[in-house]
């Protein structure tokens, strides 16, 4: 049986660290696309509860569901919240636990691209809305908009074959390239189909605070440099540090990410 998520999850500060952070800045942003403001919401891979957590600002909202694949990341993510609106559970996004039409909209934000099926996932997402309801989703850009990502991955690859492969997949799905999502959203049936990018910014205070998350067991960094014997490890972090610095002293660096985003509307 194929694994509904290809995503590494071990802990919730991990996962805070390595994506969590800036999961938060793209919520609002990407909440705003969708046009969500009222009704009871589903959020699909909902992590440590980035989106939930935003979507729940909206005094409107009657209800959110989050729902993920990590049982740690649940548990994480109910020690944050305090809103008697809020509902965290695990749960697969291929095959969720919930009657058909039972939200007025289902969002995914940063999950869709570490589903395997995720044309499955999107149609669960229609099944379980309403008709007149919205689904939306967004995913890194990871060819093209992604550049903390394509620092670690290129360099990588020029060092290691096996992380040049590693590389050529997650840049190859094709829901992170431009017309992904639209595409797979009139695939799933879905009318009033819109998509667009959302840009955020990834600051980061030093290498060390770029490196940390690789050292953790959160996330596809992580699992990548598990399989590294210590000397490729260090050759690695030696390579990644003069890419980060690039000839300057070391401190703080700011890189754009853009994320693809989509919303449509459950026929009927």
């Amino acid at each position: 049986m194929t694994a509904s998520s290809t995503f590494l999850a071990a802990n919730g500060d991990g996962y805070e660290l390595q994506m969590g952070r800036w999961s938060r800045r793209l919520a609002p942003q990407f909440v705003s696309f969708a046009g969500v403001d009222g009704g009871h919401v589903l959020d699909v891979g909902c992590g440590t509860g980035s989106l939930t957590s935003e979507l729940a600002r909206r005094p409107n909202i009657a209800s959110v569901k989050g729902m993920d694949f990590s049982a740690a990341y649940v548990v994480h993510a109910r020690s944050r919240v305090d809103d008697a609106r809020i509902e965290f559970l695990v749960g697969d996004a291929c095959a969720m636990p919930f009657p058909d039409g039972s939200f007025d909209a289902a969002l995914s934000q940063l999950v869709l691209h570490f589903i395997p099926q995720p044309d499955q996932a999107i149609k669960e997402m229609r099944r379980v809305t309403r008709p007149g309801g919205t689904v939306a989703a967004a995913v890194w850009d990871s060819r093209g908009g992604f550049v903390a990502f394509r620092i670690f991955w290129d360099t990588a690859a020029m060092l290691d074959p096996a992380a040049d492969a590693r590389r050529a997949k997650a840049c190859g799905r094709a829901i992170t390239h431009p017309e992904g999502l639209a595409n797979a959203w009139h695939a799933a049936g879905l009318t009033n189909v819109a998509q667009d990018m959302i840009t955020i910014r990834m600051d980061f205070a030093s290498f060390a605070d770029f490196w940390k998350p690789v050292e953790g067991r959160d996330g596809p960094f992580a699992e990548y440099a598990s399989t590294l014997a210590p000397e490729a490890k260090a050759r690695l972090r030696e390579a990644l540090e003069r890419a980060y610095l690039d000839g300057a002293a070391d401190g703080e660096r700011s890189y754009a990410a853009t994320a693809w985003a989509v919303k449509g509307t459950v026929p009927g």
